[in-house]
């Protein structure tokens, strides 16, 4: 079979990770030399490269982050003060997703809560994890949507879905009455089943006076805390320290 058929071929079989690299063998005389065994062994390689990458980016296109190109690698240990190194190692891991644990990360306005959350997520991404990112206000106005045009099961379904779903800004406005209750089911959908990173400006002892109704409240926090890692960062707004930075620059 010629060369240009073979390609055709597995194009045909959607082996385009194979077919690409079929063709850089083609290109590099070095790469002829290898055996038969050698040869096939790096297109496979190739072919699963290629697969994995398409689910990676598929994922994270679906997990709709905030600050997509957040990543652990770029946390700055000085800057986001609070952090313990070694235990943002182990949290780097994503073993807590895996066994279904949550991880409630607070600190003032302005300290990097969300691009955390987001470099964390992104790290689930690159395992194979799916992930879905939500600001918590727009989820409670979604919930309420949702409940009125009958398509609540079908955001439920969405929420569950995912291994670990980010809750951006819990507390930044006031919890409604009605997405009390919903939060509710979907903390209890996802006990055992999947994982929750909030983030919130709220101390976490204040997340009972937020939630509002007592027995809810309590249901809600025994199901959170009972399976929880926890990260709190300290310091001054980075908005404010990259500002004086800028200012310093511009003197």
């Amino acid at each position: 079979m010629a060369i240009h058929q073979l390609l055709e071929s597995l194009a045909g079989l959607k082996l385009t990770g194979m077919k690409q690299a079929l063709y850089l063998q083609q290109s590099q005389p070095a790469e002829t030399d290898l055996t038969f065994d050698e040869r096939l062994s790096r297109l496979v390689d190739a072919e699963l490269h290629y697969r994995a990458q398409k689910r990676q980016d598929r994922l994270l296109r679906l997990a709709k982050l905030k600050h997509s190109t957040a990543c652990v690698e770029d946390v700055d240990y000085q800057a986001f003060r609070g952090i313990n190194r070694a235990y943002f190692k182990t949290l780097t891991t994503c073993q807590w997703v895996a066994h279904h644990h949550h991880l409630l990360l607070t600190g003032p306005t302005g300290v990097g809560k969300t691009w955390l959350s987001c470099a964390l997520a992104q790290q689930a991404v690159r395992l194979g994890m799916p992930v879905l990112f939500k600001r918590f206000p727009l989820l409670c106005e979604e919930l309420d949507i949702a409940k009125r045009d009958g398509s609540l099961p079908k955001l439920r379904q969405q929420l569950t879905k995912a291994k670990l779903l980010v809750l951006d800004d819990w507390g930044a406005t006031p919890m409604p009455a009605h997405a009390r209750y919903e939060f509710f089911e979907l903390v209890e959908a996802r006990s055992g089943t999947g994982s929750m990173l909030v983030t919130s400006q709220y101390p976490i002892d204040r997340w009972h006076e937020y939630i509002g109704e007592p027995t809810i409240a309590d249901a809600i926090m025994d199901r959170l805390i009972h399976r929880s890692h926890r990260l709190e960062l300290h310091g001054e707004s980075l908005r404010k320290t990259y500002s004086k930075v800028e200012g310093q620059h511009h003197e």
